[in-house]
């Protein structure tokens, strides 16, 4: 990749946004997030972000704060643009947000067949710290979550 991902903005979502947001969801996950999660993100104060490329929602991610740690809940790019880049762009955001809250660790799980994923926060600096066996649903049965942690260090 060049290093350069063509994108306008990263902005903060609103509930105005859902409409795409789950759009981009459903086209992404087998087992997507409801309106419902979205709203109470959005109502909790979490960092909820959109990645608009023309204008055209193209992806969104979601972290929490909580004693000195955040927690990176939910990364998505809408399939068609997948392999672009996207996904670093919005995990580089969502980690400078968790810089400017001067958290001490981010959190997150991915699921275990989720290589591209996996691959993406251990180039970002991510290091597995456990399993969390039978988390997420699957179309037969449970799938594992590796849970992986990045602590960030300031000078």
């Amino acid at each position: 990749m060049s290093g350069a991902v063509p994108f306008n903005t990263i902005r903060r979502m609103l509930v105005d946004d859902l409409e795409g947001v789950l759009h981009n969801e459903r086209r992404a996950y087998s087992h997507p997030w409801t309106e419902g999660i979205f709203k109470d993100a959005l109502s909790s104060g979490y960092e909820c972000w959109l990645l608009l490329c023309e204008e055209q929602n193209i992806g969104h991610g979601i972290l929490s704060f909580a004693a000195g740690e955040s927690h990176l809940l939910n990364v998505c790019v809408n399939p068609e643009q997948q392999g672009k880049g996207f996904g670093r762009v919005l995990v580089e955001h969502l980690l400078l947000r968790a810089r400017d809250r001067k958290v001490q660790s981010v959190f997150l799980e991915v699921r275990a067949s989720n290589l591209a994923a996996y691959s993406l926060y251990l180039d970002l600096g991510f290091n597995d710290i456990g399993v969390r066996h039978d988390y997420y649903p699957a179309f037969s049965g449970r799938e594992d979550a590796l849970v992986l942690a990045k602590e960030l260090i300031y000078e």
